[in-house]
């Protein structure tokens, strides 16, 4: 089971037809975003050429105004990481509809910076991490250890820095929600 913005869902090993597969999902997302009134042109969901390499899966699409994002990389092949991108969709947008969720609230869960993959990688620098990790606790123990060692009450403390590493972790955890 993997639980993922708040809600709860069976993972899904890809074992073959993974190209086919990876197809599937991306117009399953490109079915769901559809419900909200938009176009193909408006979505972009891009597809490796390997479906089974190990890459994170994303969807951008674009909506009143504003630049919306998903990533997921935790799984070990590009389609599964598709397929959960595709049940976050799909599962988000049925909230909306049944109007579980505001669509301010809906806007604020997607909306990214255009250079959130970069803002993701200087993060892990900050915190002396791998460009690749997404381990939570890995991530919580650096950041712990950095926030406490330049908390501005400490004597040799630097509240710059601080915030620096704290806008790093908020990033990360935005990320891997």
């Amino acid at each position: 089971m993997l639980k993922i913005k708040g809600h709860e869902f069976n993972a899904f090993v890809v074992k073959d037809s993974s190209t086919r597969r990876a197809i599937q999902f991306k117009n399953n997302i490109l079915q769901s975003l559809s419900k909200l009134g938009l176009t193909e042109d408006d979505i972009d969901v891009p597809l490796q050429t390997l479906a089974t390499h190990k890459a994170p899966a994303s969807v951008l699409w674009y909506m009143d105004g504003h630049r919306l994002y998903y990533s997921y990389g935790r799984s070990p092949k590009f389609v599964e990481n598709l397929y959960v991108v595709s049940k976050i969709i799909e599962l988000e947008v049925q909230t909306l509809l049944n109007e579980e969720k505001t669509f301010p609230d809906f806007l604020n869960d997607f909306s990214e910076e255009k250079d959130v993959e970069d803002q993701r990688k200087e993060a892990r620098a900050l915190l002396g991490l791998a460009h690749d990790v997404i381990d939570v606790d890995l991530i919580n123990s650096k950041f712990r250890a950095l926030a406490k060692e330049h908390h501005p009450d400490r004597p040799n403390g630097d509240a710059e820095k601080f915030k620096a590493i704290n806008l790093a972790h908020k990033i990360l955890k935005r990320e891997l929600e």
